[in-house]
Parts: C-alpha cells; structure tokens; sequence
C-alpha cells in the first residue's frame, strides 16, 4: 500500500498527541520530531521536510491551539493542511487548446512507463468524451511502436506511427492526421534514455518547437525516490514541464517523491499510475492524499472508484444483506469480482476512514487469486456457502480436498469473508458522523 509506512508512523504519533488533554510545547516538539524521522525515513527531501517541520510548528505552538479544547485534533488539522499544501493543495487539470487539437508531449526516462501511460491517459480522456490520437515517436526502443499499438487496440484508439526514423516529423504529421481525422487531443509518446543527456534534451525540444504543445507532462517512476525528484528539476530546465505524472505509487510504500517533487520543482503533479491495467490512472488530489496518509480515508475517490463500477441497485441490496447479517460466500464471491475492477483491494480498502494498514496487509486480488477462492466456495454445499458458521474441521478438510486447495487457503479464504464483512459494515456507516454518503446509500 502506499505511503504504508510512513501512515503507520504518523498515525501512531497522533494517537499519542490525541491521549493527551492538554499540550505544552515540549508535547508539540515531541511530536512533530517523530513526524520529521518518519517523513525523511520515507525518503522526502530534507529541504522539503525542514520547511513543513518549520510551518507546522510556528502554526501548532499558538495560544488558539494550545488553549484548544482538543489541541491534539488541531495540530493533526495543520498536519493535514500542510501536507497538502507540499503536494499542491489542490488538483490541476489539463490544458485545454483554444484551436484543436490540444497536444500532449510525454517525456521521461526509460523504465518510467511512459508508453503504458500514453495509453492509459488516451483511455481516461476518452471516457471524458475526448478523441485521443496516441502517437508513436519512439524510434529507438525495439517494438515501442508495436507496444503502443497493442495498447491502442486494447483501449479502441488510432495510433498513428508514421514513416521513417524522424521523430519530430513523425510527432507533426501526427499533428495533421488528427486534424484529418477529427481527432482533438494528440499524445506524444518520446524517447527516453537510461539518463538525462543533451541527445535527448535536444530531440525534446525539437518536438516542442514543431508541434507547439499545451502541455509538456514528464512520467517519472515514484519508486525511485529523490531520483524522480533530480530527474524532474533537470526536465523542467531543460523542457519548461507543466506538469508531472507519478507512476508505481501504487508500489512504493515509502512515497518520498510525492511528497517532495511538487516543492522542488514548483511543477504540479497532474496524475498518479495507480496499477497494471489501462484503467489505473487517477487525477492526483493533494488533500485526499493528505487524508488517506494522515488515516482520515479517501471517501471521495472511493465513491467514484464505486460509481464507475458497481450498479446503484445491486449495492443497495448487498449493503442490506450486510447490515441483516445475510451477506453470504455466494455474495463474497460476486463482490471480489466487482472489487476486483476498482483496483487493488489494499488500496480501495485504504480509503475507508480508520482504516489502519496492519488490517490491510496480505490483500490481494488478482485473477489467479479469484479462481483459487471460486474454487473453494465451489467445493462446498449449499448449506455451507450460505451459513459458513457452520464449516467445522472435517468440513474444511473435505472442501481443501475437493478445490484442491491447501487447508491453509481454506482457512484464509473463511477469516477474509469476515474480515470482509466488517469492512463493509465499516463502509456502509461512512454517511454517518459527517462523512458524505456513498452512491448506494
């Protein structure tokens, strides 16, 4: 999960602070030295965590909030807020062309996923009404051509490749054929190199001087930590970036770079990759990551996450078998394939407020995953789907022989389904105490 580590380690540092009726500085100092250990142990640059440490405190040790009734809940309120406000403070669209077509430029080193994130941005405009053109100028990667085209198959989008081994001829012809085509966005899919060198910067700016894009977004891997962070500040000297797309931070538990490259650079952080398949690719809303970090959940992405996905009517009648106690295996396995097209289970059950890390670990769902669980529930009676309180040991033997499954997943499966159960207990009491409903409620 992202940013597990770090969450884990603010929220423990704020369950102490909100234990305590009253505050002094030394309480405050305390605090937030565990706060500044935890940012840096997630690799956030050390700049970028002196100045928050600097603001949070000048803000934290005032008479309004020391005097408080809940100190404890305005210090984690200014936490909140200045987190945020390093990440960006709020979402930034993209630029929208006064003349179409409006023409996106990606650049980045390799490895940074920037065809796979061509691909996924044509899918998300798209289902924003958009008519993307994806474009292959990659010349020099084998098969980055070829990999854009399977992607653009995948997702019912032209992708146009042209002729030769110009890159900028290729990027403006792209430019004419949408104008052909009707087509009012162009993505531009670059070259990257294995490092920053004047080959590629030239090229880049080649491109740009051709086609005259309104935005130049850099892809950069959130795994690579301060890397990211030195490979962005040298893009945006080079290139004048308007913005950033964070990738794998899904993957990275640390979450330095997002924490660090938005203060660093002054470019915003536009869109975060946030898994494997074209869909996994989210507007980057700096408070709600603020609060998924901070344990206060992501309640606003959870709704779209479930309006995109799951029927009004059929989650309705589950949330009411949730709260009769009738939610059976038979249920559970119709939910995980529903759950399954939102995204890691880890990550969709992080948006749940209160939802703690530790309760989130080992959660996967994957299709192998899927077929391993329909084959225990498969494995066992009627009877057993719909009362599982009823599966005894020998029951569970019989049913591990039958899936041909180790008992140990039988098991796992059985306490799963009931943690399962809690958390959508859990998810169903969200409009209440303040937080927005959910869509089905």
């Amino acid at each position: 999960m992202v940013f597990s580590n770090l969450s884990e380690k603010l929220q423990e540092t704020f369950r102490r602070l909100r234990g305590k009726g009253k505050l002094g500085e030394k309480d405050v100092d305390e605090a937030l030295r565990q706060v500044k250990l935890a940012l840096l142990e997630a690799d956030v640059n050390f700049r970028v965590v002196r100045g928050f440490i600097n603001r949070v405190k000048e803000r934290a040790i005032g008479q309004e909030v020391l005097n408080s009734l809940t100190p404890g809940q305005m210090v984690i309120k200014i936490v909140h807020q200045e987190l945020a406000k390093v990440m960006g403070e709020k979402a930034e669209n993209l630029k929208i062309s006064d003349r179409a077509p409006s023409i996106y430029l990606l650049a980045g080193l390799q490895g940074a996923g920037k065809t796979t994130t061509v691909g996924k941005l044509g899918a998300f405009l798209k289902k924003q009404g958009r008519r993307p053109l994806l474009t292959a100028a990659d010349v020099y990667r084998p098969a980055a051509a070829k990999q854009l085209q399977v992607l653009g198959e995948q997702i019912d989008l032209p992708v146009y490749c042209g002729e030769g081994k110009d890159p900028v001829a290729i990027a403006a012809q792209a430019v004419e054929r949408a104008r052909q085509t009707q087509r009012d966005i162009v993505l531009i899919d670059t070259a990257g190199r294995l490092h920053i060198n004047e080959e590629l910067m030239d090229e880049l700016l080649e491109i740009k001087k051709a086609v005259n894009p309104v935005e130049i977004l850099l892809v950069v891997d959130a795994m690579t930590g301060q890397d990211a962070v030195t490979v962005a500040q040298s893009f945006n000297e080079k290139l004048g970036l308007t913005g950033l797309i964070l990738t794998k931070l899904d993957s990275d538990t640390r979450g330095g770079a997002a924490l660090s490259i938005r203060e660093v650079t002054g470019c915003p952080i536009k869109f975060i990759g946030t898994g494997e398949k074209m869909d996994g690719i989210e507007v980057f809303h700096p408070q709600r990551l603020a609060s998924r970090i901070l344990g206060m959940g992501d309640v606003l992405t959870l709704i779209e996450k479930v309006e995109a996905t799951v029927e009004a009517e059929q989650a309705k009648n589950l949330m009411k078998k949730i709260q009769k106690d009738q939610f059976t295996l038979e249920d559970f396995m119709v939910q995980m394939r529903q759950v399954q097209k939102m995204g890691p289970l880890e990550q969709v059950f992080s948006m749940i407020p209160g939802m703690k890390s530790k309760q989130l670990q080992g959660l996967a769902l994957d299709e192998k995953s899927l077929k391993h669980i329909e084959a225990i529930i498969q494995s066992m009676t009627i009877e057993e789907r719909r009362t599982p309180q009823i599966i005894n040991a020998s029951r569970r033997k019989r049913i591990a022989r039958g899936s041909g499954r180790p008992i140990q997943e039988v098991n796992r499966l059985l306490n799963q389904f009931e943690q399962s159960k809690k958390m959508m207990k859990q998810l169903g009491n969200i409009g209440k105490g303040g937080f927005p409903k959910l869509p089905f409620m």
